[in-house]
């Protein structure tokens, strides 16, 4: 599934660390996620999109 987390992570100056620790996931998940070999759970989805207040369809979308 293609994301756009590490875009939103660098805009906002975070490190992946960072975004690890206000996710509550080690930082090894944070960078499965933006290299796009793992799709996160539902609810770890929900909580990337309330915390950059975007749509999930906004932040994921399905490989074709």
């Amino acid at each position: 599934m293609k994301n756009r987390l590490r875009v939103l992570r660098a805009e906002r100056g975070w490190s992946q660390s960072d975004l690890a620790a206000r996710l509550d996931v080690s930082r090894q998940t944070v960078i499965a996620i933006e290299k796009e070999r793992y799709d996160p759970s539902l609810p770890l989805a929900f909580k990337i999109a309330r915390l950059f207040e975007q749509q999930i369809e906004a932040l994921f979308e399905p490989d074709e």
